[in-house]
């Protein structure tokens, strides 16, 4: 199989629509399968930052930097740490950081732009992904079995398409944040504690994050320990009840904080899951994964979409290279090797804020980073 000129991608996220336009540049027309009707129709999240050597590589390479740069916002990359009675410890202005923010709509936006317009097919739910004796696979999407000479799962956490190749499935950290929504005009106290970026307070096995996105908008989070009977349970709850919920979690801290629960407008109930650190699929011709259908971790360390665009590019190259398997199931085993510091750090940043020496680790953190 040297040529693949059939390619489906299942998923519209960042991760998804960066290789079809890989793709589209090279001339191979992919087709995204997207369970939402419209690109508009749920919230994508909040602000992400974009690293030099993946993200951003990635956004040249699709020759989309000028679109990014006209929506990142590299000013907005300071991390002021509060501790739990709301004092200020330290406040990296993130000047020299080469981590521009954008919003994940943004981000989906400019992909979505850059690509033909059939080349997403909206409302698109895929149920089965059945792979071929040799080569291939197929969907069912709908009523429709659609055949393809590869099938990229960039379907995320609970990626369907990652179920045709291992039985592997994320496993729970045993952290829950529950999301809330600012607008600065109504929220100023809120807006003087983000400051120029992103807050974060740490205490008692507990955190508080809050982080600038554009437009006057805020995403904030309140998170802590709990079993995952208790986070799927919570997720069912109604928004005042899981407020409340919150707040008896946080008892005890300093009003300024207290506030970020109090005054938020509810969004979602978040329960933290990963991927097996490291876990590797059987290579089989016809399908494969990127992004977080291959190496899910927590947010703690920022390089989900990153690593994400970077597989898009790596793949791209595999996809087109003319070598046929060989070269996809190389590009597997470098995603999943590049995936693994990563995680690790994310498990170890996750563990480590969420605890009860939390604050002390955090603080350490800062300090290292401004020394560096």
């Amino acid at each position: 199989m040297a040529t693949m000129s059939r390619v489906a991608i299942v998923g519209g996220g960042p991760g998804g629509l960066m290789l079809a336009r890989l793709l589209h540049l090279r001339g191979v027309s992919a087709t995204v399968f997207e369970r939402d009707a419209h690109a508009d129709e749920r919230p994508q999240g909040g602000s992400l930052d974009l690293h030099a050597d993946t993200g951003q590589r990635a956004m040249r390479l699709a020759r989309l930097e000028e679109a990014f740069l006209a929506e990142a916002r590299p000013e907005h990359q300071g991390d002021p740490l509060y501790d739990q009675r709301g004092t200020l410890l330290l406040d990296r202005d993130g000047h020299g950081d080469d981590r521009p923010e954008v919003d994940r709509t943004a981000l989906r936006r400019i992909l979505l732009d850059a690509l033909p317009p059939s080349t997403v097919r909206w409302g698109s739910k895929v149920g089965d992904v059945s792979l071929g004796d040799r080569a291939g696979s197929t969907l069912q999407v709908g009523s429709e079995t659609l055949a393809f000479d590869i099938v990229v799962g960039a379907d995320g956490a609970w990626s369907r398409v990652r179920k045709a190749l291992t039985d592997a499935v994320p496993v729970y950290e045993g952290v829950t944040l529950i999301e809330f929504g600012y607008d600065v005009r109504r929220h100023s106290t809120v807006d003087r504690l983000v400051g120029g970026g992103k807050m974060f307070a740490v205490g008692d096995s507990r955190v508080l994050i809050a982080q600038r996105n554009g437009h006057g908008h805020i995403r904030g989070y309140a998170g802590w320990r709990m079993p995952e009977a208790e986070a799927r349970e919570m997720a069912r709850l109604a928004p005042e009840t899981a407020r409340a919920t919150a707040l008896q979690a946080f008892a005890g801290w300093g009003p300024s904080m207290l506030h970020l629960i109090e005054s938020g407008d509810f969004l979602a109930v978040r329960p933290f899951y990963a991927m097996p650190i490291g876990h590797r699929w059987t290579s089989r011709p016809g399908a494969t994964l990127l992004g977080d259908a291959a190496h899910l971790m927590s947010p703690f360390g920022g390089e989900g979409v990153n690593l994400a665009l970077a597989d898009a590019v790596d793949l791209a190259d595999a996809i087109t290279s003319g070598e046929g398997w060989s070269a996809v199931e190389r590009c597997e085993a470098g995603m999943i090797a590049r995936s693994i510091p990563a995680a690790k750090g994310a498990a170890e940043g996750l563990r480590g804020s969420v605890s009860p020496t939390g604050l002390a680790d955090v603080l350490a953190h800062y300090k290292e980073r401004l020394a560096a």
